[in-house]
C-alpha cells in the first residue's frame, strides 16, 4: 500500500494517547483500518508535565496501531488542544496582478500571505490560517475568487496562534518517539468535521468536548469556527471525587465511573451493592449506584455550568439555533446529555463517528483529524513535504480551490 494512501492521526489527550490509521480510497472516502491506544502518563490538564512518560505513551499507541495494520508508521498528523490557542480575525488586501485583471491562484496566495502580517508576542506562533471569505472589489461572501475579474482582492481570515512552548514540547515528544509530523490540526476543527453537520455549522452550534483533563467549548456559525475556550476540568475530576468519596484507589474509581457511573441520581434503577477495596486493599466496602451517582452528579453539573459561563462570555448562549453537541469520553456517561440540556436550556445530542471499531465519542478527535486533513488537502505527496504544516499552507489552498470548487 502506498504511503500517500494512509492518513495517520495522533490525539495526545490527558487520559489516553490515540493513534488512528485511515485509508483514503480513490473516491476520497475513508476507511478506518487501525487504532492504537495507550494510557497517557505525562499530561495534566492537557499540558505535558513529563516528556519521557509522554514519549513512552506515544510509542505504545503507535506500536499497537502498527500491529493492527501491519504497516510501519513513520509520521503522523498531530492534534493540538485549544488550551493555549488564540483565534485572531485579520484581513489581507492585494491588487490583482494580471493585465486582464483575472484573479489567479497566485493572487490568492498573496492575499493569504498579506493576512499573516499581524503584531504577535514573541512567545506565540501561527499554527494555521483559515479563509472565512474573499471580497472582490467590495463584493463579499465569495468562497472561490479564482477566475473572477477584479482590481482589489481581500480575504477575511481566521489566524490560529499557539504558545510556542506548548507546541514545541508536544512536537518534541512526537519526534523523540522517532516520528515525523505531517501537519498540525486544531482539535476543535477536527471534532467539528465528524461531530457537526453542515447545517449545524451554518446555523450555529456549540460543540462541547469533555475529555479527561479539559473541557473544550467551540462555537461554529456561518460555516466555520467562531470562538473557542478551554476549561481545565474534565473526567479526571469526577474520578478523583469518587476516589475521595469512597476511599478507594484512582484506578478503581475510574473503573467504577465507567461501569456504574450515572450523571443523574434519578436514572439509578438498581439497588445492587458494588464491592470496592479501600486504599491499601486490606478492607472491602459495598456501595450502591445511588451513592456513586450522588458523587458524580454535582461535579458534572459544575463542569456544565462552567461551560455555560464560557458561552455567556462569548455571547452565544442564546444564539445557537442548532443547539449543543457533546463529544469526548465523559459524554458517554448516562445522564450527561439530559443534565446538559437542563443546565444550558438547549437541545443536546451526543456525537460519535460512524465507523466500525471507532464508533465512540472518544475517537471523534482522531477520526475528525483524518477528515480535516483530506478536506484541507494537507496530505503530503512525498516524504520531503512532511516536516511542517504551515509551509505547505499555500500549496494546500491551491489544491483546495481546485478540487472543492471545480
Amino acid at each position: 500500500m502506498a504511503k500517500r494512501d494512509l492518513v495517520i492521526s495522533m490525539d495526545i489527550g490527558t487520559s489516553n494517547v490515540r493513534v488512528i490509521v485511515g485509508e483514503v480510497n480513490q473516491d476520497r472516502t475513508i476507511n478506518i483500518i487501525g487504532v492504537g491506544t495507550s494510557p497517557s502518563k505525562g499530561l495534566r490538564k492537557g499540558v505535558i508535565v513529563d516528556l519521557d512518560k509522554t514519549v513512552q505513551s506515544i510509542t505504545e499507541a503507535v506500536e499497537e496501531a502498527e500491529r493492527m495494520v501491519n504497516v510501519e508508521i513513520n509520521s503522523v498528523f498531530l492534534g493540538v488542544v485549544g488550551t493555549h490557542i488564540t483565534l485572531i480575525n485579520n484581513k489581507g488586501v492585494v491588487a490583482v496582478a494580471g493585465e486582464d485583471k483575472e484573479i489567479t491562484y497566485e493572487d490568492v496566495e498573496r492575499v493569504i500571505q498579506a493576512s499573516r502580517v499581524i503584531a504577535m508576542p514573541p512567545d506565540r506562533e501561527i499554527i494555521d490560517i483559515i479563509p472565512r471569505q474573499f471580497i472582490v472589489d467590495g463584493y463579499d461572501g465569495i468562497r472561490d475568487p479564482v477566475g473572477m475579474v477584479g482590481v482589489r482582492l481581500e480575504v477575511d481570515a481566521m489566524i490560529i496562534t499557539g504558545a510556542i512552548t506548548s507546541i514545541r514540547n508536544l512536537m518534541r515528544c512526537v519526534n523523540r518517539a522517532e516520528l515525523e509530523i505531517d501537519g498540525v490540526v486544531l482539535n476543535a476543527l477536527a471534532n467539528g468535521e465528524v461531530s457537526l453537520t453542515d447545517d449545524q455549522k451554518e446555523l450555529g452550534a456549540a460543540l462541547i468536548d469533555i475529555g479527561g483533563g479539559t473541557t473544550e467549548i467551540s462555537v461554529f456559525q456561518q460555516g466555520g469556527l467562531k470562538d473557542l475556550s478551554v476549561l481545565p476540568v474534565g473526567g479526571d475530576y469526577i474520578t478523583n471525587d469518587i476516589a475521595v468519596g469512597l476511599r478507594t484507589t484512582i484506578e478503581q474509581a475510574e473503573a467504577i465511573k465507567i461501569d456504574h457511573g450515572k450523571a443523574l441520581t434519578s436514572l439509578v434503577e438498581s439497588e445492587e451493592e458494588i464491592e470496592i477495596k479501600n486504599v491499601g486493599g486490606k478492607e472491602k466496602n459495598t456501595v450502591t449506584e445511588n451513592i456513586i451517582a450522588s458523587i458524580i452528579e454535582p461535579r458534572v453539573q459544575e463542569i456544565i455550568y462552567l461551560a455555560r459561563e464560557e458561552l455567556e462570555k462569548m455571547g452565544y448562549l442564546k444564539a445557537l439555533p442548532a443547539g449543543v453537541v457533546l463529544t469526548g469520553g465523559v459524554s458517554m456517561m448516562k445522564g450527561v446529555a439530559e443534565l446538559t440540556e437542563e443546565v444550558l436550556e438547549s437541545s443536546v445530542q451526543v456525537a460519535q463517528p460512524e465507523y466500525i471499531g471507532v464508533k465512540s465519542p472518544v475517537y471523534s478527535t482522531g477520526v475528525g483529524m483524518i477528515h480535516y486533513v483530506l478536506k484541507s488537502h494537507m496530505l503530503p505527496t512525498s516524504k520531503k513535504e512532511t516536516k511542517l504544516a504551515v509551509p505547505q499552507f499555500f500549496t494546500r489552498i491551491k489544491n483546495w480551490f481546485f478540487e472543492i470548487f471545480e
